[in-house]
């Protein structure tokens, strides 16, 4: 059994797909001209710490790439730098194995958690009234998602996840999560995760979940969910030439 579903690995293998430029056993650079405009660049470093690159081939006659010239990961960077492109922050990436996704899938979710629909509006917008506005931006929660869930406290809402399609031909759902700090430290946004991940694998889905790489406490959750790390992504900046 591969570690991670064939729906993750074909999903990052079609993203990272193309003319390979240059490969070796720690970097990979790829052309594509068929890329998004807002994805015209991107980077993935897995967990195993190859690192391999996807680029139009307008970003490498930027760069000034020659090929089957030896490059790496330091000299890229530094191109990049030379001529002004800036990256995305990089994002962490985490799934379930395929031996954590049965367990996922066979759970029974706790009486105090359930999921939310149209009928919660005044519930969820308690809950967002508690919240800090930087919480609510890093943890991008929405009740109009494609699934929502939440876990219950107090008679309140103490944490909500949520999630939605992350594009339109891949079955992965981004997720997200948030915990009213009073209600932090009890358990409450592991079972949210797995309840709305268990939601998703019936629907055919993946749960992805993503946090930035300096979110200690984000990564403590994913490894309290019993997520793995798949890798760090990182893509072109709006702000770039």
């Amino acid at each position: 059994m591969t570690l991670f579903s064939q729906t993750i690995i074909d999903f990052w293998d079609s993203s990272f797909n193309g003319e390979i430029f240059y490969n070796d056993d720690y970097f990979c650079c790829i052309i594509n001209p068929h890329l998004k405009e807002s994805r015209r660049l991107m980077v993935l470093t897995t967990a195993n710490g190859k690192v391999s690159v996807v680029m139009t081939p307008t970003i490498a006659t930027k760069l000034q790439l020659v090929k089957e010239q030896p490059i790496s990961e330091e000299i890229f960077r530094n191109k990049l730098e030379e001529i002004g492109i800036l990256l995305h922050s990089a994002d962490h990436i985490f799934y379930f194995t395929e031996k954590e996704k049965e367990k996922v899938c066979t759970e029974t979710a706790t009486k105090n958690i359930r999921q939310l629909t149209e009928q919660d509006v005044e519930v969820f917008s308690e809950f967002e009234n508690s919240a800090s506005e930087q919480d609510l931006d890093d943890a991008y929660v929405e009740l109009d998602h494609w699934a929502v869930f939440g876990s219950f406290a107090e008679e309140r809402l103490a944490c909500a996840s949520s999630m939605y399609p992350w594009s339109d031909n891949t079955k992965l759902a981004d997720l997200g999560v948030l915990t009213l700090s009073q209600f932090r430290g009890q358990g409450h946004a592991r079972k949210v995760v797995r309840a709305i991940s268990q939601y998703a694998y019936e629907k055919g889905y993946e749960p992805q979940y993503r946090c930035q790489l300096d979110n200690t406490a984000s990564i403590s959750l994913a490894k309290a969910c019993e997520l793995t790390l798949f890798g760090q992504w990182e893509v072109i900046s709006p702000d770039s030439p």
